[in-house]
């Protein structure tokens, strides 16, 4: 009995997310069938955390049980052998019985990808949010600052997560600026319900001078979720790397 790390690169185009649920095509439920193929069993697996509809992964992470001989750096062959092309086991290993993909974790890192132009790019649509407006990158960069550090991000947070502790540490925040793409890489201990879009529709409203600066101080103070941004649309969003106390 070995305990299995894995770590996976996906396409979430045609995915409603990364958890398993009724009656929708899954990336996690993608995985199980794949390893059910391997093994004859039913073996369910943990994710790091979850990934809306349309959200892709540089680097997700899972774990789960395996009861099998095969040896653990055959697994991503095996694994993509039996699985859709927009999914791939990029590196599989063992790791301690105690260790959970999403209870071990220490921190992540996301990357947005937004597109800034008068005219869509048709090849990045399904990759990136498409701004039509000239941006204020200074004025983003300065937003982007007020939100490094702890703080409760409850304004920043979707309605509908049960979670109670919203405090959160974002350790790194930049903006990258390569061609007509902006890239926002956010690193934190933890995030909350969509808070990394939340937070990069805030700052794109910041860039387009539809909201100050002083907007994400007034959402910090008063977690009012009415003083923040738009949440930005799925499709811009990459899970890039979870981090463990093993990796960090």
């Amino acid at each position: 009995m070995k305990n299995i790390m894995i770590e996976i690169q996906y396409d979430g185009t045609n995915y409603s997310g990364w958890q398993i649920q009724p009656n929708s095509r899954t990336i996690q439920e993608e995985i199980m069938r794949a390893l059910k193929k391997l093994t004859g069993k039913e073996i369910s697996i943990n994710g790091s955390g979850r990934t809306d509809a349309g959200v892709h992964a540089y680097g997700q992470v899972a774990s789960f049980i395996l009861e099998s001989n095969i040896p653990v750096d055959r697994l991503p062959l095996a694994f993509n052998s039996n699985l859709p092309n927009d999914i791939s086991i990029i590196n599989a290993m063992e790791v301690p019985m105690d260790f959970h993909a999403r209870y071990s974790a220490i921190g992540k890192r996301y990357i947005y990808h937004i597109y800034e132009g008068r005219y869509r790019n048709p090849l990045l649509r399904n990759y990136s949010y498409h701004v039509h407006y000239k941006l204020d990158h200074k004025k983003m960069r300065d937003g982007a600052k007020l939100l490094l550090g702890t703080h409760d991000f409850r304004g920043f947070m979707s309605s509908g997560s049960s979670v109670e502790n919203t405090v959160r540490t974002i350790r790194n925040l930049d903006i990258i600026i390569k061609d007509n793409s902006l890239y926002v890489y956010i690193e934190g201990d933890g995030f909350l319900y969509n808070m990394v879009r939340i937070i990069t529709g805030t700052l794109v409203e910041v860039g387009m001078g539809k909201i100050s600066i002083e907007h994400i101080n007034r959402a910090l103070e008063t977690k009012d979720r009415t003083m923040a941004g738009h949440t930005a649309p799925p499709q811009g969003l990459f899970l890039d790397k979870v981090f463990y106390p093993l990796t960090h």
